[in-house]
Order: C-alpha cells, then sequence, then structure tokens
C-alpha cells in the first residue's frame, strides 16, 4: 500500500484522486498554483506546496518542480490525473528514475500508444480488428498515396498520428481532394502537435461509437469494466456517455471485452485506460 500520494493536477480530477486516496488511507499532497491555493481539493489534502505561478507551463507543466514537491513532503507516487502530464512519457520515465511511482502507465507504453500509427501496428499484432487503412506514415509519394486511397475505397480520413481532441482530421471524399488534403492535414499536425505525420483510414459514415474501460497491473492481468456509447458527438468530441452501451450483446460484449484485456497484456499496459471501437453494425467491429 501507497503511504503518501502527489496529486499533480486540479479541479475536478484532484478531488476524485483524493477522494480515493482518503478511502485508502493514503496521505495525500495537494500541488498548486498561487491561483489554486484556495481551490477545495487543496483545502482537504493532508498536505499542500505551491510549485509557481497561475500559467500550466509555470506550475502544473513543469516536471522538476512536481518532483521536488514530492521529494520535499516524503511522498512515494505521484498520481497525473488527466491532462497536464498524464499522457507525457518523458515526465513518467523521470517520475521513475527519481525514484518514485508513477500512478500510470510506463513511459514507453505512452510513447507507443501516443503515435496512432504505432499504435495501430500493436493492436493488429494482438489481434484487435482494425479500421481498413494506410498500415503505416502517408510520404510524399502523391502516386503512392493516391493508390493507397483507391484500395481502401472513398471516402477516406487523413489523420496526424499525434492527434488528438479533435484536431488533425480531414474526411476526402474524391481523389481530386486527396493531395491538397494530406497537405493541410500534415502543416495542421505539424503547428499542434509537432508532428507532421499522417496517416489514411477509411472513414466510415455514421458509425457507433463505443469506448471500453480497461484497468491492467502491468504483471499479465487485465480487466474491463464494461462498454459505454459515445456516439454522440460535435467536432469529434463526445456530448453525451451512456452505459451499457444500447443494443450491445452479451456475446459482443464478451467479444470486444476477450480483445482488449488481452491487447493491454500484449503491450505489457499497466494502469487505467479506455479502447475505441467503432461499428456500423454487429457484425463489423474495428478498432479506432
Amino acid at each position: 500500500m501507497l503511504d503518501k500520494v502527489v496529486i499533480a493536477n486540479r479541479g475536478e480530477i484532484a478531488l476524485r484522486v483524493l477522494r480515493a486516496c482518503k478511502e485508502l488511507g493514503i496521505k495525500t499532497v495537494a500541488v498548486h498554483s498561487t491561483a489554486d491555493r484556495d481551490l477545495k481539493h487543496v483545502l482537504l489534502a493532508d498536505e499542500t506546496i505551491c510549485i509557481g505561478k497561475p500559467a500550466a507551463s509555470e506550475s502544473y507543466l513543469d516536471i522538476p518542480r512536481i518532483i521536488a514537491a514530492a521529494e520535499v513532503t516524503d511522498a512515494v507516487a505521484i498520481h497525473p490525473g488527466y491532462g497536464f502530464l498524464s499522457e507525457n512519457a518523458d515526465f513518467a520515465d523521470q517520475v521513475e528514475q527519481s525514484g518514485f511511482i508513477f500512478i500510470g502507465p510506463k513511459g514507453d507504453t505512452i510513447r507507443l500508444m501516443g503515435d496512432k500509427v504505432s499504435a495501430i501496428e500493436a493492436m493488429r499484432k494482438a489481434g484487435v480488428p482494425c479500421v481498413p487503412g494506410s498500415d503505416g506514415p502517408l510520404t510524399e509519394d502523391n502516386e503512392r498515396n493516391m493508390q493507397i486511397a483507391k484500395r481502401i475505397g472513398y471516402p477516406v480520413i487523413i489523420k496526424a498520428a499525434g492527434g488528438g481532441g479533435g484536431r488533425g482530421m480531414r474526411v476526402v471524399r474524391s481523389e481530386k481532394e486527396l493531395v491538397n488534403s494530406i497537405a493541410l492535414t500534415q502543416q495542421e499536425a505539424k503547428q499542434f502537435f509537432g508532428n507532421g505525420m499522417v496517416y489514411m483510414e477509411k472513414f466510415l459514415e455514421n458509425p457507433r461509437h463505443i469506448e471500453v474501460q480497461v484497468l491492467a497491473d502491468g504483471q499479465g492481468n487485465a480487466i474491463h469494466l464494461g462498454e459505454r456509447d459515445c456516439s454522440m458527438q460535435r467536432r469529434h468530441q463526445k456530448v453525451v456517455e451512456e452505459a451499457p452501451a444500447p443494443g450491445i450483446t452479451a456475446e459482443m460484449r464478451k467479444y470486444i471485452g476477450d480483445r482488449c484485456t488481452r491487447a493491454c497484456i500484449e503491450i505489457g499496459y499497466r494502469g487505467a485506460g479506455t479502447f475505441e471501437f467503432l461499428y456500423e453494425n454487429a457484425s463489423s467491429i474495428s478498432s479506432k
């Protein structure tokens, strides 16, 4: 059991982490910026420490200050919550290299799954069905890219390999749009994610969007917590989630759950995670 945990976040997620720690009898350290000293989780934590100014870059994104906070409070672990540094592989590595426990995936796993091209390859190896696509990044060879799109079949979607948050995606419905769309998506990917790599997938017009929550210990054990329907979206961002997902049969639930847990074990996943599935009918389920 952990003795003391640094909560490297703020707001609602920090409160949830704090509540879980309280229930488990774990002491908490709330790090905060100068603007957040009166937030509820700060007032409720066992210890608090100010790590910088209101700007996230000078507080919640400052890796040395967060690790220093763990050192001066004799904490044994750091919980990143979500957002901020939670998907930063270098942060995960530095936390563990400094002798603390990072409550989340290993740095190598974050890198693997943070790049959608490598993530798709890993899922295919783990036996998870994936949406038909380019099976790797697109190159500057326009003729090759057009052949890939023809093989997949229009409409296709161009996606940033390092993308997320609904950005870095562009639907292409005809060959005449393809070259320009790839170039625009590469520029957008470079601007927002610092990585201009893009890939191509079949665009599903009206799919159901299903997510499966998983928990894995990194020691060969994994479970899933059922599924939720996230099909109601605006600009590729979820608006409403419904659980259990309507129309999912017991057989289908077992099918996708088994594949998710097997994939976690295959890649050595540790912590909580989410698998996303798209399907147009009950016989056609593909990982996103």
